[in-house]
């Protein structure tokens, strides 16, 4: 039986099973979000205004936990290089983890708020580049705090532990490896259920949506340098050219999904970065082509990954090249599918129907090839997890793009601006209900 169905079936009936759990009413637990709300706006606002990389997000790190303690929580820092991790114990029960993220990207924003980053900071490589919460990093984090706030007011509503986790490097898919490394499941509550969110273009604001099974690509950064003979442009039959190997290899690549691949074992493969040479009349040493590789099966993603060295070394030796072409899989920036268990994300969306309304709630069948670093949590503490995806569109907005077949800026665009107070509220509103359901008197 294909996986889809497989999951499908496994996501009907925990549904059924879930329908039977629903919990008290939610909405005096949803109460008191008027009036936190500005305080979150202009949470989200500052944290636009001031992005921070990847592995340097300790402004941004320290401001989560000085909201986190002023809550009650306890909070300890540079967890995992800056993590932020707030434990609330409300007596006996089940813990509950929620992860936000707290890095941004490096992209010159295009967007026109009037609260738009205008950061430069030094990038990987020791270069300026200019910094914006292109992910929406920002607003997770925001709702983040909105819902360890609610909790907090809604104490004889729950019992059992909530492990907030403020993550960094997600864009670089190291943050939650690093955390674990540092103790995340043993310094602090292992927790039973694991829960995350992220926004989307693909969903009108005010909307949350739920997949049962695979959610999220495996992604493997591939890095491949094809090496040559350099000299004058003006003599190519002296030398032996890399950028031409490249090139050719740029479109050798996309042959593995589409000749060699099952049609129904979906995969990306992307060349997202072509580096050679400095002058246009000199033939370098060297080109350097940067991958990125998605697919949803361990088994697909070893074919693909042994396809692209096969490929370069083809390419290198038609071009008569001095030696073999490195080909390096960057394991630390490498990740797994992420994977919604079927019975979490079942119950979860009984609780949001519940506390949302119907429409609110969108089931999806079809993951994305989008790669995320949330499925280590669930898959090395051996709990069950699931993230949810938040629309982030104003409505009247996605429905003209939905009209027209076409679509708005979304995340890692420069143009990327959610809806703000729509989005947020919600984004609040859904890791309240899903913590209150997993802790609260319905089990």
């Amino acid at each position: 039986m294909h996986w889809r169905k497989v999951w499908a079936l496994s996501s009907y009936l925990a549904t059924a099973l879930a329908a039977s759990t629903a919990g008290a009413d939610p909405a005096p637990a949803l109460a008191g979000l008027d009036g936190i709300y500005p305080s979150l706006d202009a949470l989200y606002q500052d944290l636009h205004r001031n992005p921070e990389l990847s592995l340097h997000e300790d402004k941004t790190a320290a401001k989560l936990a000085t909201r986190m303690r002023a809550l009650g929580y306890e909070v300890t820092e540079h967890v995992g290089g800056t993590g932020v991790v707030a434990v609330l114990r409300n007596g006996a029960g089940p813990t509950v983890l929620v992860r936000t993220e707290m890095d941004a990207l490096p992209l010159k924003e295009q967007t026109g708020l009037p609260y738009a980053s205008t950061v430069v900071a030094k990038g990987a490589t020791g270069e300026a580049v200019p910094v914006m919460h292109a992910c929406g990093h920002d607003l997770h984090m925001a709702a983040w705090v909105g819902a360890a706030t609610l909790l907090v007011h809604a104490r004889d509503r729950w019992h059992g532990t909530v492990v907030f986790v403020g993550q960094p490097a997600e864009e670089m898919v190291l943050g939650a490896a690093a955390l674990i490394r540092d103790g995340l499941f043993t310094r602090f509550p292992k927790p039973d259920f694991v829960i995350a969110q992220h926004d989307s273009q693909l969903q009108a604001a005010g909307t949350v949506g739920v997949i049962a099974g695979p959610a999220s690509a495996a992604s493997s950064a591939v890095n491949i340098t094809f090496y040559g003979l350099g000299g004058n442009g003006a003599t190519p039959q002296r030398t032996i050219d890399p950028v031409v190997m490249g090139a050719r290899a740029v479109v050798a690549l996309q042959t593995i999904v589409s000749r060699e691949l099952d049609p129904f074992d979906p995969a990306v493969v992307t060349v997202g970065s072509f580096h050679a040479g400095n002058k246009r009349n000199i033939i370098p040493d060297e080109a350097k082509l940067e991958l990125t590789v998605r697919s949803f099966k361990p088994e697909v993603q070893a074919q693909i990954l042994a396809a692209i060295e096969r490929i370069a070394k083809a390419e290198a030796a038609a071009a008569r090249a001095p030696r073999e072409p490195s080909v390096v899989v960057l394991e630390k920036e490498s990740t797994g599918v992420v994977v919604n268990d079927p019975a979490l994300a079942a119950r979860v969306t009984t609780a949001l129907r519940a506390g949302l309304g119907d429409k609110a709630v969108v089931t999806f069948t079809e993951p994305t090839t989008t790669s995320e670093d949330f499925g280590n949590y669930g898959r090395i503490a051996g709990v069950p997890s699931v993230m949810l995806r938040l629309g982030a569109v104003e409505p009247a907005a996605f429905a003209k793009a939905t009209a027209a077949g076409t679509s708005v800026p979304g995340p890692h665009s420069p143009k990327f601006a959610p809806d703000r107070e729509r989005t947020l509220r919600t984004g609040v509103s859904v890791l309240t209900l899903a913590v209150l359901d997993l802790l609260g008197p319905a089990r």
